[in-house]
């Protein structure tokens, strides 16, 4: 099915009030998702929208519980989410990386006690839209091995890196999985195997079935036990710039994906305002220089980060975006 952004939006925001969110949280939330779904990343969008609303109906969520700022020192503060809304919380604190990138250059704030980002890519593109380039990263439940290990005890921790090029951006945006759980799910409704092995089946062998690595929480790190080390890297800085609790902590609140909340988050804007030209004169010349790349063995297109995205942006406000029948219906049943 096809659906057209603003019955997407509408729809979501519609049902975020009935369950409680005030007009404006419940608009800004629609509209991240919606924005989401509409980039092409549908497992963050409109797929992740009915748990949401599980966790809101469970008391993880507090809809409309903003956040307080705990500290600040110079260009970092530190701020406690209070369980709101996850997307929301996170556009508020990288507005706030961006405010003080724009005083000191660069800006960090650390936010703990919060809720699922949806896509992290977002804010990302947010802080590029106002001139700043962004790493910022988040922590979750324990859902991945660490490295020689059976049991999932680390978080494949999205992480993001964006830089403003011309009126858009170059994003990588990625989790320490070489899947995300989201990707696993889109690839198994869609009835799909995966390009790549993904993870572990119940026997320890790397297998390319979606359902079989989410049945058994064994997803593979990316880069063996560089992304594994990546994870535990990132997990231990969120942790200490926010005083939040760790991955092994939120782990102990429950064993399904609707018990990851209270997590971590950090976000830096870097003010690149001042080097506008020189800056899209350097990333034309990085992608002139890897696209004149020669083609390997199956290939016939070389992209940069983000490249597609723009494409399938295009096509959706066009055509409407592509959704699940099954979840479009569970959405309007709520």
């Amino acid at each position: 099915m096809r659906i057209n952004y603003d019955t997407l939006y509408k729809v979501m925001k519609e049902r975020l009030v009935k369950y409680g969110a005030n007009e404006d949280i419940a608009c800004a939330c629609a509209r991240n998702l919606a924005d989401t779904s509409l980039c092409g990343v549908y497992s963050h969008g409109l797929n992740r929208f009915t748990r949401i609303i599980s966790m809101i109906k469970k008391g993880y969520i507090k809809p409309n519980e903003r956040p307080e700022c705990v500290s600040s020192l110079g260009a970092l503060e530190v701020w406690d989410g209070k369980l709101g809304m996850g997307n929301t919380n996170a556009a508020f604190c990288m507005d706030r990386a961006v405010k003080l990138a724009k005083e000191n250059g660069i800006g960090c704030a650390a936010l703990r006690n919060t809720n699922h980002w949806m896509r992290g890519g977002a804010f990302g593109v947010q802080a590029a839209g106002a001139g700043c380039a962004a790493i910022c990263w988040t922590t979750g439940m324990p859902n991945m091995p660490v490295w020689g290990g059976k049991k999932p005890c680390i978080g494949n921790n999205p992480l993001i890196f964006c830089i403003p090029y011309g009126d858009s951006y170059v994003m990588f945006d990625g989790a320490m999985a070489q899947f995300s759980y989201g990707s696993l799910e889109s690839a198994r409704l869609a009835g799909e195997k995966l390009p790549v092995a993904g993870g572990y089946d119940e026997r320890g062998r790397l297998t390319d079935d979606p359902g079989i690595i989410a049945k058994t929480w064994r997803p593979l790190p990316i880069g063996f036990w560089k992304g594994s080390g990546l994870s535990i890297l990132m997990d231990m800085i969120a942790s200490v710039l926010s005083g939040g609790k760790p991955v092994y902590e939120i782990g102990r609140q429950g064993n399904t994906p609707e018990d990851e909340y209270g997590l971590n988050q950090v976000f830096i804007a870097i003010d690149v305002r001042a080097r506008t030209t020189e800056t899209a004169e350097t990333i034309g010349a990085i992608i002139a220089d890897i696209k004149a790349a020669p083609f390997a063995e199956g290939f016939s297109e070389i992209r940069y980060p983000s490249e597609r995205e723009k494409r399938l942006i295009e096509e959706n406000k066009k055509l409407g975006i592509p959704v699940n029948e099954g979840i479009w219906n569970a959405v309007n049943a709520l």
